[in-house]
């Protein structure tokens, strides 16, 4: 048998192992292979797994199921698989996710338990060495604060969806206010933001919640829909960074030194900016967004190395932060 043909068994093998098993059909739209290749390969697929059962589902459609337990050790994640796991559950816990990070570690548990004790050992030792190797350390820094409580009725709100009420100070208020909101998303970065309409408002405009200042969280009974053309991808494509603030929504334009365009050609500032080397080796980048004190945040590390050429508000932010003496650029 080949190589390719066996990739295609055990692919096959894998789709045989759901509740329903495999049809005829499906393997011809799998494999994009005519009836009488589909049924060779379920000859293959018997012969080499014996205990492959066949019955007809209730439309008098012949399936083909295969116990889980005969191909689980196929499948069984490998070093790199296993080495994403830990980090995605480290920066988890760096953006105060802790519940999501739990659920990924048990997760992790789930998959050593259903992997056989020697191939157990030799994943493990290879993920941790592919771990040093990639420089992956719990590393110092700023976070955001958690509250795994005020996370976990969040995280509940979320799934329903339903209306949530939360204890929120804003920069504005002496005290914290209860309040009931009707939650989109979270938004994640040097702050986590609840995306959220307040429903004792008369519009319709989603508000930012900064979630280490939600003192306390209670889900209630109240469902509500999230409109379907809401995107919350495109939505958070709006900012630069989390906050946003439609009055600054522009067009951006950065130019960076032909020292720097370099390096600055390495970033990506935005998922959709526009870049243009100038004549004289210089970086144009342009993009829409709003969010310009967290642009100035980024914008001050690269000190007199880039020049804000529109908008106007945004160049005179920065206007006086344009060091020249940084040892390096960012």
């Amino acid at each position: 048998m080949s190589f390719s043909k066996a990739v295609d068994l055990l692919n096959l093998a894998r789709m045989a192992t759901g509740y329903v098993g495999v049809s005829l059909v499906e393997i011809e739209a799998e494999f994009d292979c005519v009836r009488r290749t589909a049924q060779r390969m379920t000859d293959a697929l018997v012969r080499t797994f014996p205990d492959t059962e066949d019955y007809f589902d209730t439309d008098g459609i012949k399936r083909w199921r295969v116990p889980r337990r005969k191909v689980a050790e196929f499948f069984a994640p490998d070093a790199e698989q296993i080495a994403t796991l830990d980090m995605a559950s480290d920066l988890l816990a760096k953006q105060g996710l802790r519940r999501e990070e739990n659920q990924l570690r048990s997760l992790r548990s789930t998959l050593n338990i259903l992997t056989s004790d020697r191939a157990r050992t030799r994943v493990e030792a290879d993920s941790e060495a592919l771990l040093v190797a990639m420089g992956h350390a719990a590393r110092p820094g700023p976070r955001p604060a958690s509250d795994a409580r005020v996370d976990e009725q969040i995280a509940l709100a979320l799934k329903g969806p339903f209306q949530l009420s939360i204890l929120y100070r804003s920069r504005t208020d002496n005290e914290a206010k209860w309040r009931q909101v009707s939650p989109y998303g979270l938004l994640l970065g040097e702050r986590r933001y609840l995306i959220a309409q307040d429903t004792a408002r008369d519009d319709d405009r989603l508000r930012h919640y900064r979630v280490e200042d939600i003192q306390n969280a209670k889900v209630t009974e109240a469902w509500f829909a999230i409109p379907e053309d809401f995107d919350l991808d495109a939505y958070s494509r709006r900012a630069f960074g989390v906050f946003q603030d439609e009055r600054e929504f522009s067009e951006i334009v950065w130019k960076f030194t032909p020292e720097a365009a370099q390096h600055a050609a390495r970033f990506l500032f935005h998922p959709d900016q526009r870049t243009h080397i100038e004549d004289d080796g210089s970086l144009i980048v342009r993009f829409s967004a709003c969010g310009h004190l967290e642009m100035c945040w980024h914008l001050y590390a690269w000190g007199d190395q880039v020049q804000v050429l529109a908008p106007q508000a945004l160049a005179d932010l920065v206007a006086n932060n344009r060091r020249s003496d940084f040892p390096s650029l960012p």
